[in-house]
């Protein structure tokens, strides 16, 4: 039986992660409003439109087109699917996929898994892409995640688990950060909160929207920061399976 209670810590794995997850948090904190970030902010609204998405194709909804754009914005067009759960899917499936990246990085091979699926979905979407910016980030990153993974496994640079942590904190933070400044700091009425407010004929204006969603993607922060303290054999549910997984790193 698979065992959720964290009874120990910290030990040497415990503290690699705590110690990594501090530096990557410090850096994207640090370098928040600089150039550097940028790539690494298009990816998250990336996601973030890539999340409408995945809920449209849920809902038996289609999808139209998918934008992102220099300035951090986006757009995704769709038609028909469920738009009470399309509208929320983007802040809450940036968390979401931020959290799934960071406990994949624990491990090397979780950690290889993630990549090729962000490098697919990153393929996919560059043939459904209909601007330029979305475009070359698409290629960029196949490119960058390609190039990390050849020094991965041929040299001693081993840092794929590192940058699959990096975008995961990317995510998370960012997803916060994202809801406040639409919500709160600037009051954007075209946000997906205000529009859900206005689809949704309940007690929360947009901003009540916001809040609720941002301690929910703050909760799968915090989740991703537990489960990440777990040891593997703890949350895997056979013992032969932590052995298969340990036995491919």
């Amino acid at each position: 039986m698979a065992n959720w209670e964290l009874k120990k810590c910290c030990n040497h794995e415990q503290v690699v992660f705590l110690t990594t997850t501090a530096v990557c948090t410090v850096v994207i904190l640090a370098l928040w409003r600089t150039v550097l970030l940028m790539p690494f902010k298009l990816v998250t609204v990336f996601l973030h439109e890539a999340s409408h998405a995945i809920a449209c194709k849920l809902t038996c909804g289609h999808v139209e087109e998918m934008q992102v754009h220099a300035n951090e914005g986006g757009m995704t067009t769709t038609r028909g699917g469920v738009y009470w759960f399309i509208l929320p899917a983007g802040y809450l499936g940036s968390s979401f996929w931020g959290m799934a990246l960071i406990l994949a990085s624990k491990n090397l091979l979780t950690a290889r898994i993630a990549a090729g699926c962000l490098a697919l979905a990153l393929f996919i979407v560059l043939f459904v892409a209909k601007n330029w910016t979305l475009r070359g980030l698409c290629v960029g990153f196949i490119i960058v995640l390609a190039v990390i993974w050849v020094l991965q496994e041929t040299t001693k640079i081993h840092i794929l688990r590192y940058m699959i942590m990096f975008i995961g904190i990317m995510n998370s933070l960012f997803s916060v950060y994202d809801i406040y400044g639409d919500l709160i700091s600037r009051r954007e009425h075209t946000s997906d909160a205000e529009k859900f407010a206005e689809e949704c004929p309940c007690f929360c204006n947009g901003v009540g929207w916001g809040i609720i969603w941002g301690i929910i993607s703050f909760m799968f922060l915090c989740i991703s920061m537990y489960l990440g303290l777990l040891k593997e054999n703890q949350i895997a549910a056979m013992p032969q399976l932590t052995y298969r997984i340990n036995s491919f790193v």
